[in-house]
């Protein structure tokens, strides 16, 4: 609005001062005198009209009304020129360098903790699988151990019952006297105990044919045997002298019940073996 009222203004000054000057023109041609001179014989008579008989007074006359301001026709919109778009920064290449450097870094550390959480997750899942088969190692083990437990157990009652049923053989023929040489209840005793040892004893395979050992044998009240060792004279050699003196251990507790009367709390017999 203010560029149009500047160049308005101009046009406006310049429309008063001409009208202007048109009204003073024509303001001095209705008030100027008429002077008439009249040629009459006589002497010359001026006259100046004064009053009604002058000229009328012009009409004064309306001014025009003033033109309105003709508004200037806007201008033609000058076509836009596109300015070139700026070119973009130039990146640095040293902070993108070290931009990549450090993504680079980053998913290399990302990577290294999936490949300890990978490696971890492997040794709990080993150890889990380690640990069930141990279990399951303990398990077999000890009903094993039990198996060859009641194996044992029942080895051991199966030959206490063979040595009791040949104790009582032996008993039973020691009752004729040996072909009438000793019918006591006390050769009934060694007899007996003779024959649970000789059923408890455990014979290496090395051990050979025509075994003559004696057998020293220290038990308490009721046959539980406390020691036992091999005395010469023994032909047997290191590995059958310890199995000798294992099996009275293993026959442990010895016949005792009725023969209390010719108990002994030490006794030797001569242990045989022919094969």
């Amino acid at each position: 609005m203010a560029s149009n009222e500047d160049s308005l203004r101009p046009w406006i000054y310049s429309l008063l001062v001409h009208l202007t000057i048109v009204a003073l023109i024509a303001g001095s041609l209705f008030w100027t005198s008429d002077r008439v001179a009249v040629s009459i014989a006589g002497p010359i008579i001026e006259a100046t009209l004064v009053g009604p008989a002058q000229a009328p007074q012009p009409k004064a006359v309306k001014p025009k009304p003033k033109p309105k301001p003709v508004e200037p026709k806007p201008e033609p919109a000058q076509p836009k020129v596109e300015e070139p778009a700026p070119e973009p920064p130039k990146k640095d290449l040293k902070d993108q360098e070290k931009v990549t450097d450090q993504i680079t870094q980053l998913k290399a550390e990302q990577d290294k903790v999936q490949e300890e959480l990978r490696k971890k997750e492997q040794i709990e899942l080993a150890e889990k699988q380690a640990e069930a088969e141990r279990q399951e190692k303990l398990k077999e083990e000890k009903l094993k151990q039990q198996r060859d437990k009641a194996a044992r157990e029942q080895a051991e009652k199966d030959k206490k019952a063979e040595a009791a049923r040949l104790a009582a053989m032996i008993a039973e023929e020691a009752k004729t006297g040996q072909d009438g040489i000793d019918t006591s209840l006390e050769a009934q005793y060694y007899a007996a105990i003779q024959s649970v040892v000789t059923a408890a004893w455990l014979r290496p395979e090395t051990t050979p044919p025509g075994v003559r050992c004696t057998l020293e044998i220290t038990q308490i009240v009721g046959g539980e045997v406390i020691n036992a060792v091999v005395v010469n004279p023994c032909n047997a050699d290191e590995v059958t002298r310890d199995s000798l003196q294992q099996a009275p251990l293993r026959a442990s507790p010895l016949p005792y019940t009725g023969y209390e009367s010719v108990f002994k709390r030490k006794i030797r017999f001569e242990f045989k073996y022919d094969g």
